[in-house]
């Protein structure tokens, strides 16, 4: 084989990787799923655990260039798999005492828009469509029994709302989204 060929081969292997060891569309989606590499996962970790880190300090605590976190980060921002950076609020300690879970049925399948509606609504924190007998969950949380006395009579109020069923939270053993990355 003559030197041009894996001279040709070498420059075509080193495009395909770029400064920060990375392939080339790392973020690139496959499946409906971005996919991301050990040094992507060891990133997203660390801002899960403190998202206002410095990008000095993720270089410096994984041994990189601060311009190759940038790069990292903007990626993964670009792709969607950072979608925003949030402070963790304890709610309680803001005098949200009630924590309920709420199933609702909705009738003459109008469920979109009923959905949307309640997640306009002040108190509510999620709203997931979900199977089974019921048409969707909502996660809010009250200050007061009045205050969820309201909100239940404000949802029983809409339109397209068969019923509610509300489950109100005793004691909180886990409230955490944040899981492990896995590539």
């Amino acid at each position: 084989m003559s030197p041009w060929f894996y001279w040709t081969k070498l420059a075509k292997s080193a495009y395909e990787l770029d400064k920060t060891g990375g392939l080339r569309n790392q973020s690139e989606q496959k499946g409906g799923q971005t996919r991301i590499d050990h040094l992507d996962r060891r990133i997203l970790e660390r801002l899960l655990l403190d998202g206002r880190v410095s990008f000095r300090q993720l270089a410096t605590e994984m041994h990189i260039s601060t311009t190759t976190v940038a790069t990292r980060i903007s990626r993964l921002q670009t792709a969607g798999v950072i979608s925003g950076y949030r402070a963790l609020v304890d709610f309680q300690r803001l005098g949200y005492e009630l924590t309920v879970v709420t199933e609702i049925h909705v009738s003459k399948g109008k469920l979109v828009e009923m959905e949307q509606e309640i997640a306009k609504l002040p108190n509510v924190c999620a709203v997931y469509d979900v199977t089974g007998e019921i048409d969707a969950i909502v996660i809010s949380k009250c200050r007061t029994r009045e205050e969820l006395s309201h909100f239940t009579k404000s949802l029983l109020a809409m339109h397209f709302v068969e019923r509610t069923n509300s489950h109100v939270v005793l004691s909180t053993v886990k409230e955490d989204f944040r899981l492990p990355i896995q590539t």
